[in-house]
């Protein structure tokens, strides 16, 4: 079973604020995964998937009505698409798979090239962002600093690539070009022809669980839309970190989100938890305040765990093994001299 993406891919996207639109492309190459598409890339646009595309079955499917508006009305943008998905990357993903064995001295087995590029757009201050980050069986690899225009080595296996890629500056104008031009361009019309689904704002349900009495107690919400939403733990009106564990936004099965943010208990005394709260915010909803009051807490039931959740958990497995094994990386580029003009031309595309 293929691993949820928000596991197999430690991400460092782009920070949000409330007024923040995103457009994000995950790009998948693969070898030895059974059943399993060799390449694959998703479309997200804030959190949702618009399109989704499956190089070995030959699918190009747009997953929103508006989404599939946009493509009906501009050709252009689905004929580019359509040479990303069915010839540009599933080539290069052959290729860089290749090397990459090599370089680790690898031979059969699962191998899973990633790549995540994408933009950010502030709709007040007009400001854009991008992301470009790369990964190989799971673990980061590297990525573009956009600032210093240069590659960093995520890992130490990863500096001769980032030596090579940071000699090669026509492919670094290019992808700083695309992603800090174009695609603010492509977003704001996702987000224009699918506003009145993407700007909506959705209320989540709040839960407080614990497993025992000597687990932290979670503050668990569900339902909510955008992701863009902060939740935290305060004692006094203050919000405190010591003891808190916040957990990562994960995306339910219905498209909306749900978060937890644990507090450890096992060092406060029953006369301080009126002092608790648990807090979460969200652009356009009143904040949601929620005491730490034992008669309200879950606990002690995986069965109502689940039920507070909404299925997610499943669901990420099921998306993730048709879409994610997700972000497919095309940068990667190791000289063997052995492999002669066939590598050198890949090289070159990015």
């Amino acid at each position: 079973m293929l691993v949820p993406y928000n596991r197999l891919y430690k991400t460092h996207g782009l920070v949000h604020t409330a007024r923040t639109a995103e457009l994000t492309y995950y790009f998948t190459g693969s070898s030895g995964v059974p059943n399993i598409s060799e390449g694959t890339v998703v479309m997200m646009v804030d959190g949702i998937q618009a399109c989704f595309c499956d190089s070995s079955n030959m699918i190009l499917e747009p997953r929103k009505d508006w989404a599939k508006k946009i493509f009906e009305n501009d050709p252009q943008q689905k004929e580019i698409y359509t040479q990303i998905c069915f010839q540009h990357h599933p080539n290069m993903f052959r290729i860089w798979i290749s090397i990459l064995k090599q370089h680790f001295n690898q031979s059969a087995g699962v191998h899973i090239l990633q790549m995540e590029s994408g933009c950010e757009w502030d709709e007040n201050t007009g400001e854009a962002a991008a992301v470009l980050q790369y990964a190989y069986n799971g673990e980061d690899f590297l990525k573009l600093d956009f600032k210093t225009v240069a590659w960093i080595a995520l890992t130490p296996e990863a500096d001769i690539i980032k030596q090579r890629r940071d000699a090669n500056r026509d492919s670094i104008k290019f992808a700083k070009t695309i992603l800090t031009q174009f695609c603010p361009e492509w977003l704001k019309k996702y987000v224009e022809g699918g506003k009145r689904f993407l700007q909506r704002t959705v209320p989540p349900s709040v839960s407080l669980l614990q497993k025992t009495p000597s687990s932290p107690v979670s503050c668990h919400t569900t339902g909510f839309y955008p992701d863009k939403a902060v939740m935290f733990w305060r004692k006094d009106g203050e919000e405190i970190h010591e003891g808190v564990d916040h957990r990562e936004i994960l995306p339910n099965h219905d498209e909306t989100f749900q978060m937890s943010v644990d507090l450890n208990v096992s060092s406060v005394r029953p006369e301080d938890w009126r002092k608790y709260e648990c807090v979460f915010q969200l652009s356009g909803v009143e904040d949601i305040v929620t005491k730490l009051n034992e008669a309200v807490i879950r606990t002690n039931s995986e069965e109502n765990i689940r039920k507070a959740e909404t299925p997610s958990g499943m669901m990420i497995a099921i998306i993730t093994a048709v879409v994610v094994v997700v972000f497919a990386v095309v940068g990667f580029a190791v000289h063997k001299k052995k492999k002669g003009e066939r590598f050198k031309a890949a090289e070159q595309i990015l």
